[in-house]
């Protein structure tokens, strides 16, 4: 198994904030560890030393966070190397697009348990950097955790609706120490977008989407929000209807 590890690849300034990243090696997530790399340090999360490594040498000041979130162990050492954070980015997830008839009890479980049981647990595991640092925590939810469930989303939107009550629970919880934010985009031009459209058989056209940087520029406004002041929830969609 990849040990983890937290040392800086570059500077290391203590006014720089300090951003963990879930999902941060490809679509939305590595979109985000770009544009908030820009000024912070970013701590990038995800399963593959390579993919991580990849990203991590491609930012100003970076450092890997590797782990399957769905091995509780794996995750749990890996926040224990951890020992400062001001913000933590939820964005790892999978995508399900299928009649719920044809689901088994596996498939649900596989997906509640990354786009839910894990989220729920790495914000558990580092509430208290968090808390000591009056951070932020960021949860990159969906339109489906929003809006009406189109038939072949149940599993996908169930996941992300149960998403959205923990994160108003946690908003609730947390109010006045730590600042807590949901983002729901729309259809966003990435590889998962891809997959889905092609098994719901529509042709996928790109600029129909919206780009996995203005779902970043949305994280980004959260963060600089002025101290006294929440982004609760935000809903990003593209201008084409789809």
């Amino acid at each position: 198994m990849d040990i983890p590890t937290t040392s800086h690849t570059s500077r290391s300034n203590r006014d720089t904030k300090t951003v963990l990243v879930t999902g941060a090696t490809r679509g939305i997530g590595r979109a985000i560890a770009e544009d908030l790399g820009r000024d912070h340090h970013i701590i990038v999360g995800g399963r593959h030393r390579d993919a991580v490594d990849k990203v991590v040498s491609a930012l100003p000041d970076a450092s890997p966070f590797i782990a399957d979130l769905a091995d509780e162990e794996a995750t749990a050492a890996a926040v224990s190397r951890l020992h400062h954070l001001d913000v933590l980015v939820n964005s790892a997830g999978v995508a399900a697009q299928s009649p719920i008839a044809s689901q088994s009890r596996d498939e649900w479980r596989r997906v509640l348990e990354i786009n839910v049981i894990a989220v729920a647990d790495l914000t558990r595991l580092v509430l208290p950097l968090l808390r000591a640092s009056h951070g932020d925590v960021v949860m990159i939810n969906s339109g489906s955790g929003f809006l009406r469930t189109p038939a072949g989303g149940g599993l996908y939107a169930a996941s992300k609706y149960a998403l959205r009550a923990l994160t108003h629970a946690l908003r609730e919880e947390e109010r006045g120490v730590v600042r807590v934010t949901s983002i729901h985009p729309g259809r966003v031009d990435t590889d998962m977008q891809v997959e889905l459209q092609a098994q719901s058989g529509r042709p996928y056209v790109a600029s129909e989407h919206l780009r996995p940087q203005s779902v970043a520029a949305a994280v980004r406004a959260a963060l600089e929000a002025s101290p006294e002041a929440m982004i609760e929830e935000l809903s990003i969609r593209p201008v084409f209807r789809n």
